[in-house]
């Protein structure tokens, strides 16, 4: 069955099924790429939707853009606290459970959140600009011209991956290890396999070990201008334990590597599918900025964002009770045809491209954001300057996560 008659079938059933029976957090409409449907259907018809016995539990979906933004800005009712059950949909056992900055409140959030800060500053982006254009054109130079291959392996990981090599200052020849733990922290074990979850807090441990000689490395030196540097010289950091130090570090390799790679492998499938907009593109390379903002709102790569009630609150007309779980569908506001207009389509040259919840907002808001859009942006100017086809050669294939809006491989080839 293809991606396209699936969805078909999505929408058929999506349309008539008890409400009470949509669990939107089922990581297997994420994979079969069939999601899309059943937020249409509780935007339509339940936009602030409890599910009592969902695949991760009870939860509130909100589902409309303004809704999301009312949660998204409010930390007072809100909480992204850890030890309140964090930022994903998922419930984590205490003892598993990670602190990072992300999943922090006022006022440790921002003290953490400003110890990286200095990454993305103006001066430094430019200062990487260059970097990443030098990589982009390596990358796009040695694609295979005769035979197919994976544009996620060869270039969204791989441009990715170097990119965060360079943040952290890490070992380039062990770069693919980055993905590899980006990966293995954002995995959710099923509960019927335990043994999932062992190998996955021993991998973490591995990524801790490296990351501590790194650590030790840096923190008797000077300060340099790298994300672990930055971590053991800021004093909100410095002193930080073990378990939060590797929070944050999992943080930052998944916010500068799923978010892009996903955007990248998103943005070929896109233009793939409406080649009319990679017409205008070529004929119109200014449009690069809109078209960057437009693929980051088509794929939304993190699908949502978790909060919990820390009091009783009204939203939407519903009472939320303290400790609910309530989750903020990006993927779904991002189609809300309420704030963007024809939300299901694809354009480069909206005239407010920018408007989107993929980066989230309020004291949360992507930390990252502009250097994910530079390298999309450096990506497809590269492209453009090569007058590069590139053509998607078979279905993709997704990965099983309803916050990881992603993509394992798109298999392409390079036509003329």
């Amino acid at each position: 069955m293809t991606e396209e008659t699936a969805l078909q079938a999505a929408r058929e059933r999506a349309a008539t099924m008890p409400l009470e029976e949509i669990d939107v957090s089922d990581p297997e409409l994420f994979r079969q790429g069939v999601a899309l449907p059943y937020f249409a259907r509780l935007r339509r018809d339940a936009p602030i939707h409890w599910q009592p016995e969902g695949h991760h539990g009870a939860f509130w979906s909100v589902t409309r853009f303004q809704d999301i933004m009312a949660v998204d800005t409010n930390h007072a009712d809100f909480s992204s606290d850890w030890r309140r059950g964090g930022i994903t949909v998922v419930d984590v056992a205490p003892a598993r459970q990670m602190p990072m900055f992300i999943a922090m409140d006022p006022p440790r959030h921002d003290e953490e959140r400003k110890a990286v800060a200095p990454i993305v500053a103006p001066t430094n982006l430019a200062r990487l600009s260059g970097t990443i254009r030098e990589r982009v054109v390596d990358i796009l130079d040695h694609l295979p011209r005769d035979e197919p291959f994976d544009w996620v392996d060869r270039v969204s990981v791989e441009l990715t991956t170097r990119m965060l090599a360079t943040l952290f200052d890490f070992p380039f020849e062990d770069r693919r290890l980055l993905t590899h733990w980006s990966n293995v922290s954002t995995y959710s074990p099923p509960e019927s396999k335990p043994e999932s979850w062992a190998w996955r807090d021993g991998e973490l441990r591995a990524c801790l070990e490296y990351f501590t000689r790194l650590w030790n490395e840096r923190v008797n030196a000077p300060p340099r201008p790298d994300l672990v540097s930055m971590l053991a010289h800021s004093p909100a950091t410095r002193n930080m334990t073990p378990e939060e130090y590797l929070g944050n570090l999992t943080l930052l390799i998944v916010g500068g590597n799923d978010t892009t790679r996903n955007s990248i492998s998103g943005g070929l499938l896109f233009f793939d599918r409406n080649p009319g907009e990679w017409a205008k593109l070529r004929a119109n390379p200014a449009l690069v900025p809109g078209a960057v903002s437009e693929i980051i709102r088509y794929q939304t790569p993190l699908a949502h964002m978790r909060r919990t009630a820390v009091r009783d609150v009204e939203l939407g007309g519903h009472r939320i009770r303290e400790g609910d779980k309530v989750v903020m569908w990006y993927v779904s506001g991002n189609r809300d045809d309420t704030a963007i207009e024809e939300p299901d389509a694809f354009r480069v040259d909206r005239a407010r491209p920018r408007q989107h919840l993929s980066f989230g907002f309020g004291i949360h808001r992507c930390v990252g954001n502009r250097l994910a859009e530079m390298q999309l942006a450096i990506l497809l100017e590269e492209m453009l300057a090569r007058d590069l086809k590139v053509e998607v050669t078979g279905e993709p294939e997704r990965v099983p996560s309803s916050f990881i809006n992603g993509y394992k491989h798109v298999m392409a080839r390079i036509v003329g």
